[in-house]
């Protein structure tokens, strides 16, 4: 899964560790999610989209070719 979290977080001027925080989970979290090495689970896609002022849809792009 790819993931727009770094463009989205640029938007906001967020830092991971600040995103991390807003979220509740460690900065590394966040850096594997970016990194595509960390699938959330929904619960956490929900909080990152709602802080980051987007859907999940916009934020997490599934790659089908991977299943």
């Amino acid at each position: 899964m790819k993931t727009r979290i770094k463009e989205f977080r640029a938007r906001y001027n967020l830092t991971q560790a600040e995103l991390a925080k807003m979220v509740g989970v460690r900065r590394e979290t966040i850096v594997f999610l970016e990194k595509g090495k960390y699938n959330p689970s929904l619960k956490l896609a929900y909080k990152i989209a709602k802080v980051l002022n987007t859907t999940i849809e916009e934020l997490f792009i599934f790659d089908e070719e991977k299943l």
